[in-house]
């Protein structure tokens, strides 16, 4: 028993002094970890063809980064649905993953004990045609596309026939943005750049190099026999809508956003009318002037032609809009509520309708409010280009002269803008209503009209080939 005792205190005692002299093996010293700076959800310019260098500040306490760190960058190309994956440090690489925000990542791997820090941030690819000024001008009667550097002063002249050894539609009209909504990475960004030449096709312009893609029949499924271009604005992203020989056309949108039957165009919305170009895509309805009827119609949401099933408010005076006994609308941009206006010409002066409508419910409603004589009805002729701020005030232009005019107390004043002797062949106003963009031969100008200034030259722009008749621009 006592052999026992002596053999268990033996045991205990050389428990205790192996855990005494262990003690040193659990303090703890973990790696340092690498500091990467100027990176973090960072985003890089990129200019497709020229080198892009990421070259962020890296350091390792204790440690070379260049000899105990791994460097992988990936970087996300969404259309092609791959990552492109380079190594080394710094990043360096001829750009060529084309135009777009891309989502990138920095993967830096620990040597010493395989542990890996990812790091995101961004790359923008850019051409040197991602900001600027597309201009469409009419040229000895031929099409020509301008573009002006975000200078504002670089202009790259008759651009299109440059590229292309061959000048545009005769007859330009329109440039239309097809601009992929956020949902839609997958979409090509494109230009329709339109006119009216029975000989000529209008085409479709990769928007980040100017080049042709396609012509645009390519557009529709079945392409009409003569395509006569009214207007289009966008519908939902890349989705447009507008008219085409006098009916209402509108891109479909069954199939997914980046499959290649997205937007085109089927058949025209079908119906006895010839619609102006002067329409309004409501949230729920589409509203516009029927040459052929003489009067106001309406479409439902979905683009079926519902023409003056509406209901006339038993208050309305001046006019019938169902049989307005006028046909030439010069200008009207309805609202989708609030007071409207419309102007059409006579033999003799230019009328102005005032009306209001309710198209969204199922019992339509249309009221006409008024009709008069323009004030400005000596002013307007053939060549007269107009434009609406979102307050209901006009801008319409008469030879070299551009006329400011409010509607609610007829105020009629020409703005200050000298332009010298020149014809104006463009009017577009800003988004924020405070400028005007004003083309005449040879030339575009900024006009001031904020609040306090009459229309003068702030910016003026020479060098374009021909009269301009629609900008686009990119920022």
């Amino acid at each position: 028993m006592k052999l026992k005792l002596i053999i268990l205190a033996t045991c205990l005692s050389i428990g205790l002094l192996s855990c005494k002299k262990d003690l040193g093996n659990y303090e703890y010293n973990p790696p340092t970890e690498p500091v990467v700076e100027e990176i973090r959800d960072v985003t890089f310019a990129a200019l497709i063809g020229d080198s892009l260098i990421i070259q962020p500040k890296i350091s390792l306490e204790g440690a070379d980064p260049q000899t105990d760190l791994h460097f992988e960058w990936k970087i996300m190309v969404q259309e092609e649905l791959r990552e492109a994956t380079f190594e080394g440090y710094p990043l360096r690489m001829l750009y060529n993953l084309g135009p777009g925000l891309r989502s990138a990542k920095l993967i830096v791997t620990d040597l010493r004990n395989g542990l890996k820090y990812p790091i995101p941030f961004r790359i923008e690819g850019t051409t040197q045609f991602s900001a600027g000024t597309l201009v469409l001008s009419d040229y000895n009667g031929a099409g020509s596309l301008s573009f002006i550097k975000p200078d504002n002063k670089t202009v790259l002249a008759d651009l299109y026939a440059d590229l292309h050894g061959e000048a545009l539609p005769a007859n330009p009209v329109q440039i239309y943005h097809a601009a992929p909504l956020p949902y839609q990475p997958n979409t090509s960004e494109v230009y329709w750049v339109l006119g009216n030449d029975p000989a000529k096709p209008s085409v479709i312009l990769d928007a980040s190099t100017l080049l042709r893609r396609d012509y645009f029949p390519a557009q529709f499924f079945t392409p009409p026999s003569q395509i006569q271009v009214g207007r289009f604005e966008s519908m939902m992203g890349t989705v447009a809508n507008g008219v085409i020989n006098d009916k209402l056309y509108l891109g479909i949108v069954s199939t997914a956003p980046f499959a290649p039957d997205y937007g085109k165009f089927a058949n025209e919305q079908s119906g006895d009318y010839e619609l102006s170009p002067f329409f309004t895509h409501g949230s729920n309805f589409y509203f516009g002037f029927d040459k052929k009827a003489k009067a106001f119609v309406v479409f439902g949401g979905s683009g079926s032609y519902e023409g003056t099933s509406y209901e006339v408010d038993p208050t309305s005076v001046g006019f019938n809009p169902k049989n307005l006994g006028l046909s030439d609308l010069i200008y009207m941009k309805a609202g989708e509520s609030g007071t409207s206006y419309a102007f059409f010409k006579t033999a003799t002066d230019v009328q102005e309708l005032t009306f209001t409508y309710n198209l969204n419910e199922t019992n339509k409603t249309f009221r006409a409010d008024g009709k008069r004589t323009f004030k400005g009805s000596a002013l307007v002729n053939d060549e007269s280009r107009w434009t609406r701020s979102s307050l209901n005030v006009f801008y319409f232009s008469s030879n070299d002269k551009i006329y400011r005019y409010n509607p609610v107390n007829e105020d009629l004043r020409a703005l200050d803008a000298d332009l010298k002797g020149k014809t104006v062949s463009m009017i577009k106003i800003s988004d924020d209503n405070n400028s005007l963009t004003v083309g005449t031969e040879g030339a575009l100008y900024t006009l001031n009209i904020s609040t306090g200034s009459n229309g003068d030259i702030v910016q003026a722009i020479e060098g374009i080939p021909g009269s301009p008749v629609d900008i686009l621009i990119k920022k």
